[in-house]
């Protein structure tokens, strides 16, 4: 059964925002034509990028501004903290702390939890990655939980289909579904409580059922019409979303949860959920097959380090682009970002510059290092990075930015544009110092599209993020893990756990968590403080979305520099939902947040 609910989970401790940030579809104005100011503003745009740190704000300048008070509190305890993608997971992780569990602990405890109440985001049918620190030792490790592509799925595979790239979604878009295995092999290394109890609170959801939020009725809606039937007749009842406060059941897959927890991975990779998933794939035309199922790993690796801003910062190596978020950090040292000031134009036009120096280098290279060579020391070199952070042009945004190297015979289109940031965050502190920076996601919304009704697992569709294009090094091939954007991080302080971060989002991930780290370490704000300040996302070429609380002065600089700017209202999902537990490094108080932009609620004691 779900955990009793806490004193503290009140109504007033989340309150509302003055905008609805449940709201699924951006309303946007496009600001896409060049300003006819843009002459007479190009010339303090340069004086800007020169000038020292800005004087008090002005809110019809250019330069940074004061914003409307933060909409939730920082949450602070001295015991554990946890942070997650819905109320009802962080209520969980933070019952698994106080019963006296790791992190880890209360990790699996949430992840379960949002498997069944953010069923489109992420789940059982989905992939997963963690980095760890162990308090004993200090020591850091991460897991790779990504599925790979069956045997079959070879180039010529999908061609043979006359297909010139993999679809998006459907049985072909399928590789095999990685976080089970993930969620069992941390428990086995860093959990203490047994695993069955663990999955008792998703159980419970999924089988007496979880009350139907407005943010969730309204993603059901907008996302949920390529379901198949079985999908349809479960999350869009008589063709529209089950009403708010409705509860929802899932009892096939509180079934499939109930085996997981009492048999292990042998359950979902071996067992009878494996037979049924793959006939079910491969009735539907896919390449996945029981033997994929079997010979499925997770993988444990050293996570990649990068030195920023006197911390210490962890992430994922590939297949994920956790190296392009090191090599943005490494590229911004080449310009001064404290005398910029926070969310000028110059300091938003360095930073979309930036973006899209690191991202050319991550489309060209990043893919499976089992099955590909990913340049790692080439695309981490400092001089490499220090000429590349030189192309910024101060007074022009770049429509097309090349790879640095290695470009000269493939394209930088590596199949895996990922706007969608359909994907939970979710991380963990414990009392004896062990913490986890962990993130799973079924890629788009309701993955696949593809619910199987004997186990009700929803698969994801990550498998669509090979490309066919010969020589690249994201092509598909037999048993590959696919390019991910999934980037959890931690940073440590001379050693020491400094804070855990991380938020879905897609390709926004690592433009997200810089601005948040620029927020929290060079412009002095608190952990919720940074998470709500405005943001902006990069897509391709010169589109920018910016967040209208930006102010008006600075959006029309941007557009005279040439950005594409398409302004968001309100607070939506477009911008992520960044997490975050920080440590205080004098008094080891744990001060944890999370994004209004999403349904993120963070916990301590």
């Amino acid at each position: 059964m779900p955990p009793p609910p806490l004193a503290f989970f009140t109504p007033h401790h989340q309150r509302e925002v003055h905008e609805d940030p449940t709201a699924p579809d951006p309303i946007m104005t496009s600001r896409g034509q060049r300003s006819i100011l843009a002459p007479f503003i190009l010339v303090p745009v340069i004086a800007l990028t020169s000038c020292a740190a800005p004087d008090p704000p002005d809110p019809e300048s250019g330069t940074s501004t004061s914003y409307a008070p933060q909409n939730r509190p920082d949450v602070r305890g001295i015991n554990g903290a946890v942070s997650a993608g819905h109320p009802l997971a962080a209520q969980a992780g933070l019952a698994v702390l106080q019963d006296g569990g790791t992190a880890t602990d209360a990790i699996i405890a949430m992840a379960g939890v949002l498997a069944v109440v953010r069923p489109h985001m992420n789940g059982v049918g989905g992939d997963a990655f963690a980095i760890f620190l162990d308090g004993a030792t200090g020591d850091v490790t991460a897991l790779n939980g990504s599925g790979r592509s069956g045997a079959l799925a070879t180039p010529e595979f999908f061609r043979s289909k006359d297909l010139s790239e993999i679809p998006g979604s459907g049985a072909l878009s399928v590789s095999v579904p990685g976080a089970v295995a993930a969620w069992l092999d941390a428990h086995e290394r860093f959990g203490s409580q047994p695993f069955s109890q663990l999955l008792e609170p998703a159980i419970g959801y999924a089988t007496d059922g979880f009350p139907v939020s407005k943010r969730l009725a309204q993603d059901f809606e907008s996302q949920g019409r390529g379901l198949n039937e079985p999908g349809k007749r479960l999350y869009l009842p008589g063709g529209a979303a089950p009403p708010v406060g409705t509860l929802l059941k899932n009892e096939a897959l509180g079934t499939t949860l109930q085996r997981i927890a009492s048999e292990g991975t042998k359950a979902f990779y071996e067992g009878e959920i494996a037979r049924r998933l793959a006939t079910f794939i491969e009735e539907l035309g896919g390449h996945l097959r029981v033997e994929d199922f079997a010979a499925h790993k997770s993988t444990w690796v050293s996570p990649l380090r990068g030195n920023y801003l006197d911390h210490t910062f962890l992430v994922m190596p590939p297949n994920t682009q956790g190296v392009a978020q090191l090599t943005y950090m490494e590229m911004a040292k080449g310009h001064s970002i404290e005398s910029l000031g926070h969310n000028t134009a110059p300091y938003l036009h360095t930073m979309i510059e930036l973006k899209k120096l690191a991202f050319a280098d991550r489309d060209r290279w990043v893919a499976d290092p089992d099955k590909a060579h990913v340049p790692l020391d080439r695309m981490l070199d400092p001089e490499y990075l220090r000429t590349r952070s030189e192309l910024v042009e101060p007074t022009r945004a770049a429509e097309q930015v090349e790879p640095g190297f290695g470009a000269s015979s493939l394209g930088t289109d590596n199949g895996a544009a990922d706007d969608s940031g359909d994907t939970v965050y979710l991380t963990a502190v414990d009392q004896f110092g062990n913490a986890v920076s962990w993130i799973q996601s079924n890629f788009a919304g309701f993955g696949s599209g593809l619910l199987n009704a004997e186990t009700g697992v929803l698969l994801h569709n990550r498998g669509s993020l090979y490309t066919l294009e010969d020589g690249h090094p994201n092509q598909v091939a037999p048993n590959k893990r696919p390019y991910h954007t999934l980037t959890p991080m931690m940073a440590l302080n001379n050693g020491k756990l400094a804070f855990t971060v991380g938020t879905p989002g897609g390709d926004s991930q690592t433009q997200s968590l810089l601005q948040i780290v620029h927020n929290l370490l060079v412009f002095g704000m608190s952990p919720q403080e940074a998470i709500e300040a405005p943001r902006f996302r990069s897509s391709g070429g010169l589109s920018v979305s910016l967040e209208d609380r930006v102010p008006f002065s600075v959006q029309e600089l941007l557009s005279g520099l040439g950005h594409d700017l398409q302004i968001i209202q309100g607070w939506t999902a477009t911008f992520g939902g960044a997490q975050m537990i920080y440590v205080d490094p004098e008094t080891g108080t744990l001060t944890a947040a999370a994004d209004p932009r999403r349904e993120a609620y963070a916990l301590a004691y």
